[in-house]
């Protein structure tokens, strides 16, 4: 049961504007300090179209998880979802994919800090080699630390740093996109150099994943990943996600916009794609002659992203209790401490986070990676979704997504091209770290003799997982072009169609639902009367 016994339960202490502050501070982080001038790097002025597809699709994945979480408030409930409509197969490989984006985030956010502090401060980054230098590496440890001993103190004490925490986040780029078209906005800009599509519709794709606008929108998932936590979890939760996605959804087109329109044109003179801004907004308001500016957006550049790592701080350890849950990590993780937290959770993330920097020591390195794990994770949404309004349809659905049926599949369907856009060798590197955590599956398997349905319920994802890494290998994004486009994602949609039926159909079992039930029913406990408004 997700809760547990009363003495290892977690402390429910969260109010909606706690859980809507969560999902802000996920959303508003790194991305906004980078994205812009990434994603632009690889559409141009047509990188507006990227925001809005990827912010689309996202707002579709999210919403399947809005009725899970509102459903099933459950910590870790992205990787536990799938445990009851498919089984331990799928969740477990949901899961390995989630920790993989997970255990990083902490860990980008530190670099984003480190790297705009190094126009300031020298010798903490290296923009020829696109890293951390060695002292950096040292502050970016010592950051990620204080992070995870703040969240050691407990779910209420986190809250009263985060919440007013990202009240500051906002207003930095809301402000900053206000300054920059009101002083700075040059239309000629999404014309010229190239014209408002230089790189095509493949440039488009591109900027959604690898540019960071995926990794930027997808920040909303520890507002569920604490939903155990939530005062009045079935009401709060969906509203919350909504509320956070329709504000952070309006900041970063203004702010991409804004920084589209204000580039000089000497700092465009070699195109679109070889824009070199270290710190994107910062070195952009220098040259604007804007130092006040300057002088803000540096101070946010700690802010923002050490409150977004602060977030997954707190949602990473959630993880590794859920995935303990499922019955395929040591049930050392299942614990709670005296503060109602995961310690053993909080430990294990806080050394993978460390560990994390030494291979990808920069955000534009880390970025790719962690956005591809992170939109395979968001597909499941919509499968188990499907799965569970037939399997378990007298569960209470306090936000029920309108005509699912078909936002279902398009959902799916939308991140498999997301999944496929972010290219070779990015998917392999994606594909051996599954392969990794398969082999993982199969000596708990031995051990723990789980059964043979849950096999069969899962089958589809590793033929979905071949397929994908098939298409990247073969197609035009970054792979050798054997299939040319725009043939490769018109192959990949149609494909997913099937996958997504296919996936659907093998779900489900009554087996599977009798921890579910107990989840409902002890999150009801805390819900408000609902007496005259049902």
């Amino acid at each position: 049961m997700a809760s547990g016994t009363q003495q290892n339960r977690f402390r429910r202490e969260l109010s909606l504007t706690d859980l809507t502050m969560v999902t802000l501070g996920g959303l508003i982080g790194s991305g906004w300090l980078f994205a812009a001038q990434s994603a632009a790097r690889y559409a141009g002025p047509a990188v507006i179209i990227s925001w809005v597809i990827g912010g689309i699709a996202v707002i579709v994945l999210g919403l399947t998880f809005a009725e899970l979480a509102g459903m099933l408030p459950e910590a870790g409930g992205v990787i536990r979802y799938p445990h009851y409509s498919h089984g331990s197969f799928v969740s477990f490989l949901v899961g390995w994919a989630a920790l993989i984006s997970w255990a990083g985030l902490p860990s980008i956010e530190a670099a984003a800090v480190i790297q705009y502090a190094s126009s300031y401060i020298p010798g903490i980054y290296s923009a020829s080699q696109g890293s951390l230098t060695t002292l950096g590496l040292v502050v970016a440890f010592l950051l990620v630390s204080l992070f995870f001993v703040i969240n050691s103190l407990g779910v209420k004490f986190y809250a009263r740093v985060n919440t007013p925490l990202t009240f500051i986040k906002i207003a930095t780029p809301v402000t900053t996109a206000i300054v920059l078209l009101i002083t700075s906005f040059h239309p000629a800009n999404f014309t010229a150099h190239g014209g408002f599509m230089p790189f095509g519709w493949a440039g488009v794709f591109s900027a959604i994943s690898a540019g960071g606008i995926i990794f930027t929108f997808t920040g909303f998932r520890p507002m569920f990943d604490l939903a155990a936590e939530a005062k009045h979890p079935q009401r709060d939760i969906p509203r919350a996600f909504m509320l956070g996605m329709l504000i952070a959804g309006v900041i970063y087109l203004a702010l991409q916009l804004a920084f589209s329109g204000a580039v000089p044109a000497q700092a465009l003179a070699h195109g679109w794609a070889n824009l070199s801004f270290s710190s994107p907004f910062a070195n952009l308001a220098v040259a604007l002659n804007l130092p006040w500016l300057a002088i803000v957006l540096y101070g946010d550049a700690i802010l923002s992203p050490s409150g977004t790592s602060l977030t997954y701080a707190a949602a990473v350890p959630r993880a590794f209790y859920a995935y303990s849950g499922t019955g395929h990590f040591p049930a050392v993780f299942r614990r709670l401490n005296g503060r109602g937290l995961p310690a053993a959770g909080i430990l294990l993330s806080y050394i993978v986070a460390l560990v994390f920097l030494l291979p990808f020591p920069s955000w534009q390195k880390m970025v790719g990676i962690l956005s591809s794990a992170t939109i395979l994770t968001y597909m499941i949404g919509p499968v188990t979704l499907a799965v569970l309004r037939k399997s378990a349809p007298q569960l209470r659905r306090p936000f029920r997504l309108w005509a699912s049926s078909w936002l279902g599949p398009i959902a799916f369907v939308i991140g498999s091209m997301i999944f496929y856009w972010t290219g070779w060798p990015t998917d392999g590197i994606l594909l051996i770290a599954t392969l990794v955590g398969l082999i993982m599956y199969f000596y708990y398997y031995a051990r723990n003799k789980t059964a043979v349905a849950d096999l069969r319920r899962g089958i589809w994802l590793v033929v979905y997982f071949v397929f994908g890494i098939l298409m990247s290998y073969f197609g035009s994004f970054g792979g050798t072009g054997v299939i040319a486009a725009p043939w490769d994602t018109i192959i990949v949609a149609v494909a997913s169609i099937g996958f997504y039926y296919w996936a659907v159909a093998a779900g489900g079992g009554e087996e599977l639902l009798a921890e579910a039930h107990a989840v409902a029913a002890e999150a009801a406990e805390h819900e408000p009367s609902r007496a005259g408004t049902d």
